[in-house]
């Protein structure tokens, strides 16, 4: 039975369209590693279009009221709702995931960020008005800066493009955002669902490669650039962004220490962290890949981890049972693959280790042991179900250790101490520290790294006021 494969499209000003000179790009299943569909492969026609588009459609979006682009996006949450099955269907096709968790663990989250949103639009704040020098008033605007290129990772396609085009969208800004080329299924269905409440030009997609998203940063109408994705693309934004000053907002890798003490519940932590190594096969920013134990429980806790590991099934999307479906191509594959295959004599595979079956991009979930500070497994992200594990002696060591790599994004600290805690939230040098827990995210607070993890906030206020610019107005008093 051969499998219908199907076109996907840009849009780009309220209409469907090919690419300029008809490339596509071939989609694979990654749990099939079939062809189910082929995409645009844009170039600079079909990004001076959608760059063209957004900049006609910005000054009447830009001049909307705040009331006007709150009922817009609650009338798009609304809408997600409404085809919360279609929207789940494109992105289990689009990366494997397990339906049953796209449905209860991240359709929601995606729905109520919106919806944040949308009552942010109504809530920009900036200082009191008043007269700062004799006979003159000041008063501060917050503006939107203006058209956005945004670049969406493959890891979470629908949700880090609502973490993108909402906050711009409710800021007044419009966005043309170009999802991963291995990816692209749920945002082409997002921007058909979206096309029925924007007026068009406010959000455009264009499919393509490296090269498309280069074409995008590099053009001169955004004013704005945002990129969730490695550290290599991140800094290749940044430096084309520098060429003509654009802002930049810049979401890329993580390494999260996950540092537990002597003090812990070890059942509740090993089941806590072994669903946050795991979940979406590994591949997150925030996941807690580096696991730092105290000696004392260190043996302990390899062995309760090595035995959840292996509790942890990875499957087909259709199957309840299991956590993670298949890496989302070959190339990730052969990356986690490369890690364990370049191991040194000292470390120790307690758990997985290996590829699932013939077909499909599925890796078994991983305990990897004996490691040491500067192997390359503990400094470099793996992005896969490799949960890493090493032994430290006190609190000190534990800290060094925890800051001692190049990314900042997220951590996490495990103790019933809560003098020991707050010391280490201080110390700690991420943009996120949990205690005794990892992995939750609230649309209230923010989410974004230092170092090379990048720098800018998702979600939150501050989320918000990164897609928002200031502007002081000085009025004289003598008329």
């Amino acid at each position: 039975m051969t499998t219908e494969v199907r076109r996907l499209r840009n849009y780009i000003n309220g209409e469907f369209r090919d690419a300029a000179d008809g490339r596509t790009i071939d989609v694979v299943n990654p749990v099939t590693e079939e062809v189910y569909a082929t995409s645009p492969l844009s170039g600079g026609a079909d990004v001076d279009a959608a760059m063209d588009a957004a900049a006609a459609a910005f000054p009447a979006w830009r001049d909307a009221t705040p009331a006007e682009r709150q009922r817009a996006l609650l009338k798009i949450a609304d809408a997600f709702e409404e085809r919360a099955e279609d929207l789940i269907a494109a992105e289990s096709e689009n990366t494997g995931k397990p339906v049953g968790l796209t449905r209860t663990e991240e359709l929601p989250p995606m729905v109520d960020q919106i919806r944040f949103f949308a009552g942010a639009a109504r809530l920009l704040e900036g200082r009191s008005a008043g007269e700062y020098m004799e006979g003159l008033t000041s008063i501060v605007r917050r503006e939107p800066v203006g058209v956005c290129a945004q670049v969406a990772p493959w890891n979470y396609p629908m949700m880090m493009a609502v973490w993108k085009f909402a906050p711009a969208l409710a800021a007044g800004n419009t966005v043309v955002i170009k999802p991963s080329d291995t990816t692209p299924a749920s945002t082409v269905l997002i921007a058909e669902i979206i096309g029925q409440i924007l007026p068009k030009g406010v959000f455009n997609v264009i499919c393509g490669d490296r090269d498309t998203g280069r074409a995008m940063v590099e053009h001169p109408t955004p004013a704005m650039a945002s990129i969730t994705g490695s550290v290599r693309a991140g800094m290749q934004v940044a430096e084309s962004a520098a060429k003509d000053v654009k802002r930049v907002h810049l979401e890329l890798g993580g390494k999260a220490p996950v540092v537990v003490f002597e003090d812990t519940d070890i059942a509740k932590a090993v089941d806590d962290i072994s669903v946050a190594g795991y979940f979406n096969a590994g591949q997150d920013c925030t996941a807690a890949t580096r696991v730092l134990v105290h000696e004392s429980i260190h043996d302990e806790f390899v062995t309760a981890l090595a035995k959840a590991a292996a509790d942890t099934k990875t499957g087909q999307p259709d199957d309840e049972d299991v956590l993670y479906g298949p890496l989302n191509n070959a190339n990730q594959l052969a990356q986690v693959s490369g890690f364990i295959e370049r191991l040194p004599a000292h470390a120790k595979v307690e758990a997985g280790g290996h590829r699932v079956g013939e077909k499909g991009y599925f890796y078994a979930p991983t305990v990897v042991s004996g490691l040491k500070q500067d192997d390359e497994i503990i400094q470099n992200e793996v992005f896969g179900p490799v949960i890493t594990v090493q032994s430290f002696r006190d609190e000190a060591q534990a800290l060094e250790w925890a800051n001692g790599v190049d990314y900042a994004l997220a951590s996490s600290v495990w103790t019933k101490d809560h003098s020991r805690a707050m010391r280490m939230s201080k110390n700690l040098d991420f943009g996120c520290v949990w205690i005794n827990t990892h992995i939750p995210l609230v649309a209230e607070m923010p989410h974004g790294g230092f170092k090379k993890s990048g720098y800018g906030k998702d979600l939150s206020a501050y989320g918000f006021e990164d897609y928002t610019r200031i502007k002081h107005v000085m009025t004289s008093l003598d008329g």
